[in-house]
């Protein structure tokens, strides 16, 4: 185990002191209910969007509320932090309980993004703001440059329905896959469909809507990746 936290953190680009914090923060609450993410998980969440927010504030000094609002969220919605963490490979690094594992929990989006929050709080324990701060941009570099006040004002959806509609492609096709738990605290698995592409994408939203914006977000992005 100690090897392979020393090969994520290459990946990180920091390495950690505190090798329990490290490990607490790759902790699922399934393997333990005590010794978890979970705190580490809403400092992170805090730091995550203070940061994001201080750079598109600085970056972007005539943009209004509203799209900076927009663009923060592109930026911290579930679906890209758990593309941060599947580039990180926090996968294969997450303690889960038998039933999270059998059930593919280390590939689950919110999962994924939970773990990369929890990492983002344990950054700020150990390593102080500035460290912090310059570790998570570095994450989120590709993202932070391609995002602007214009191609945030609209959602996910539209964009991906641009996007095809202007190479005469066929439109998504999405299909809800799942509906668990009881309201309101429902979780919707819905499939993004590019049959032009033979590719699907899947969300996991606490709305069928939102799971769906965050599908499309995956399918965009990868289009605008590969093509």
């Amino acid at each position: 185990m100690t090897h392979d936290l020393a090969r994520l953190g290459k990946r990180l680009g920091y390495q950690f002191q505190d090798e329990r914090l490290l490990q607490q923060a790759l902790t699922h609450r399934s393997a333990d209910r005590r010794n978890n993410n979970e705190r580490l998980e809403f400092l992170g969440d805090a730091q995550l969007g203070q940061i994001i927010s201080r750079w598109l504030f600085d970056q972007f000094p005539e943009a209004s509320e509203g799209q900076l609002t927009r663009m923060r969220s592109v930026l911290v919605r579930g679906a890209t932090l758990a593309d941060v963490a599947r580039e990180l490979e926090l996968g294969p690094c997450l303690a889960l309980g038998g039933g999270e594992m059998k059930s593919g929990g280390h590939r689950r989006d919110s999962i994924l993004a939970d773990a990369l929050e929890a990492l983002v709080g344990a950054l700020l324990l150990e390593a102080g703001e500035e460290t912090c701060r310059q570790i998570v941009l570095g994450w989120f570099q590709a993202r932070l440059a391609a995002v602007s006040p214009q191609n945030a004002a609209k959602d996910a959806k539209t964009r991906l329905q641009e996007w095809l509609q202007g190479r005469q492609l066929p439109l998504p096709e999405y299909t809800v896959l799942d509906i668990r738990g009881q309201a309101p605290s429902e979780q919707f698995d819905v499939r993004c469909l590019l049959t032009s592409h033979q590719l699907e994408f899947v969300a996991t939203g606490s709305s069928r809507r939102r799971a769906e914006q965050d599908a499309a977000a995956l399918a965009l992005a990868w289009l605008e990746d590969n093509l």
